[in-house]
């Protein structure tokens, strides 16, 4: 049993950011422009400069992996979003499936 008081903000019911978007309740436009070309790149972007400062700092290169790669969850969950939501054109999946693979780079 938790004792503790949900946190500010927290969505107890599902409606947070997670569980509107895997049950489908926002837009295909929202999730494929801001939630991954506009968000999810700057993250990625972030990640990745991050990664590429580690190396050049002569850091262990398992780090600099882990630090690129830590969007990868993010990543994957935006895009089975858009693959599940209805309306979706095909244009837009292949879209974000063309940024998932770019971000596996990036």
């Amino acid at each position: 049993m938790n004792t503790f008081p949900p946190s500010p903000g927290a969505a107890p019911d599902g409606s947070g950011f997670w569980g509107r978007r895997w049950r489908k309740q926002v837009a295909w436009r929202v999730l494929f422009w801001r939630d991954m070309l506009a968000v999810g790149s700057v993250i990625n972007l972030c990640t990745g400069l991050a990664a590429l400062m580690l190396v050049a700092q002569d850091q262990p290169i398992g780090w600099a992996l882990a630090v690129h790669f830590a969007p990868l969850p993010y990543n994957t969950f935006l895009l089975a979003t858009l693959l599940r939501t209805p309306g979706a054109p095909r244009a837009a999946r292949v879209a974000g499936c063309a940024w998932f693979a770019a971000m596996l780079v990036v």
